[in-house]
């Protein structure tokens, strides 16, 4: 996963649309809810009206257009000091209402240093502050009573950074007010904090510390599960999604027996899969972290009183020495030491929508996909000759010499280095391919397979599809990221389209909706709706440029 990291971060610096009009949901549209007392003479109000019960204690959100809000909510106690490494302990009671009015902590992590202001104006990032007290989760829904479907997204940013709020597009408030959903998004462990064997350091105690990134996700959803109703959201109709690293959290999510009966449908968008190092590598990973920072084998005092940030250095220097180049066409196929999960037989015993789809899973929906220019790195402009001579040397030059032919013969329109962001994308797509047979084998829960393809008019128009491009339309957040969208006619249009299909697929488990029909995909045709200002299905959307990469 490290080189999955370093491809994002290194691309950091470098209603419904059927031609008739918008359309509300057919259930309870928030928009005809009646306004909280207290909040009609103004848009955001703190109103006592505000104040849900849960397990550890009341909480006490804001009320912003109609939307009920908590930013913040302790699902866990802090991870620092004693607590790390050891399965998420519950959050400590208390008896007043507490105020969550904000975003909490994210894991440490590195931060961007905002150089390519192309994609920081794109993205419209934001890093939030870190600490060790993070496992935090955020509500959004239209009313405190009733039982909506519930959307539980996992950011992305691989295994080692990210958080709940990262992208402007993770706001949940258009979901509740235009869905009728409950939307919830939390922060967990990463990096060095997420994923360290120390079995042999510490004892029983630590037989979960290699996978504690993937507890903590677990703990979020049993939180999830205990306490939804509290803010009119459904425990029994729980969808979980994903981008990028989001989605393989999701895909491992579907593998683990803990998260049986709290997940029940999933969304995997430009992620999944990935090949798991087994214990014994980890295990020896973490053996030689710990000698790299002179640390004792059997010190567990040492690593809970070390600064985070020699850590995760002497990790990331650990797994680089193990693990050599990643390719330079995506994911690795082999299994690669460090900011990841690990088949470790205890926690994780499947190596999920990568060797199988799990048993643990077979009854739940899936939706799969990506966007067409996920390789998109601003500083990555070549003409077509110099675009040849790196594909020659990435596949061979009589392989390049085809697929740019193909990708030239159906996309005329697009710019050069706009179709060489794409050659990623239809990685990407082979990806999802592996995926979709391996749910499809199953002859179980259906599997529903999408494109997204929308060309941004923002900068020129060159950066096509990026990667995250779909989470503005997904969660029908045009306006609030308009830098990337333009918040054109189109895009709002097509952002109704997407987000009523995702909440349509959370509801009921089929995101088909009123003129657009969305049929389940299968390996032999491979039908996919691709999303743009035409929405529509199509069998295998650039499938003669994909195959050309699997030759």
């Amino acid at each position: 996963m490290t080189g999955l990291i370093v491809d994002r971060r290194g691309a950091m610096r470098a209603s419904i649309a059927t031609g008739a009009g918008l359309m509300l949901p057919a259930t309870g549209a928030a928009d005809a809810a009646p306004r909280p007392a207290g909040s009609r003479t103004g848009t955001c109000s703190t109103p006592q009206s505000a104040t849900a019960r849960t397990q550890y204690g009341p909480l006490r959100g804001y009320v912003q257009d109609d939307v009920f809000t908590f930013k913040g909510i302790p699902y866990g106690a802090d991870t620092g000091g004693e607590n790390r490494w050891l399965p998420a302990k519950p959050p400590t009671r208390w008896t007043e209402p507490r105020n969550t009015l904000s975003y909490g902590a994210n894991c440490p992590q590195t931060l961007h240093d905002f150089s390519a202001v192309e994609h920081t104006f794109l993205q419209q990032w934001t890093d939030g502050f870190v600490g060790e007290d993070m496992l935090k989760l955020n509500v959004w829904t239209p009313a405190l009573s009733g039982k909506r479907p519930v959307m539980v997204y996992f950011h992305g940013g691989g295994f080692a950074f990210g958080s709940s709020y990262e992208l402007a597009a993770h706001d949940g408030a258009q979901m509740a007010r235009h869905h009728d959903v409950v939307q919830v998004s939390i922060n967990h462990r990463l990096n060095v904090l997420g994923f360290l064997d120390l079995t042999e350091v510490g004892g029983a105690a630590y037989e979960e510390s290699v996978n504690v990134s993937m507890t903590d996700c677990v703990a979020a959803l049993r939180w999830v599960h205990e306490n939804i109703a509290q803010f009119g959201g459904d425990p029994d109709t729980v969808m979980i999604y994903g981008q990028s690293g989001g989605g393989s959290k999701v895909t491992t999510l579907l593998g683990m027996a803990s998260g049986k009966g709290l997940i029940h449908r999933a969304a995997v968008q430009s992620g999944g899969g990935g090949a798991l190092p087994t214990a014994e590598q980890s295990r020896d990973f973490s053996r030689r972290v710990l000698r790299a920072l002179n640390i004792g084998p059997r010190d567990i005092g040492a690593l809970q009183r070390i600064a985070w940030k020699p850590l995760f250095e002497a990790g990331n220097n650990v797994a680089n020495d193990i693990n050599g180049p990643r390719g330079p066409m995506g994911p690795s196929l082999t299994p690669r030491v460090g900011w990841n999960p690990t088949l470790d037989g205890r926690v994780i015993d499947v190596r999920s929508f990568s060797e199988v789809a799990p048993e643990v899973s077979r009854d739940v929906p899936m939706m799969i996909g990506n966007t067409s220019e996920e390789g998109m790195r601003w500083g990555y402009a070549p003409s077509e000759a110099q675009w040849r001579t790196d594909l020659t040397t990435q596949i061979g030059a009589g392989k390049a010499a085809n697929l740019i032919a193909a990708m030239q013969q159906a996309h005329p329109e697009k710019a050069v280095r706009t179709l060489a962001y794409g050659v990623q994308g239809l990685q990407n797509r082979n990806r999802v391919q592996d995926m979709v047979r391996l749910k499809h084998a199953q002859r179980a829960a259906p599997v529903y397979q999408y494109l997204f393809q929308w060309q941004s008019p923002q900068l020129g128009g060159v950066a096509g599809a990026w990667h995250t491009a779909d989470l503005a339309f997904c969660c029908d957040n045009t306006r609030l990221c308009d830098q990337g969208t333009g918040n054109t006619p189109d895009a709002r249009r097509l952002a109704r389209t997407m987000a009523t299909a995702w909440a349509n697929f959370a509801r009921t488990g089929n995101p088909s909706q009123p003129g657009l029909a969305w049929t389940p995909s299968d390996p032999q045709r491979c039908q996919t709706m691709v999303f743009d200002t035409n929405s529509r299905m199509v069998d295998d959307p650039e499938g003669a440029s994909r195959r050309i990469l699997l030759g």
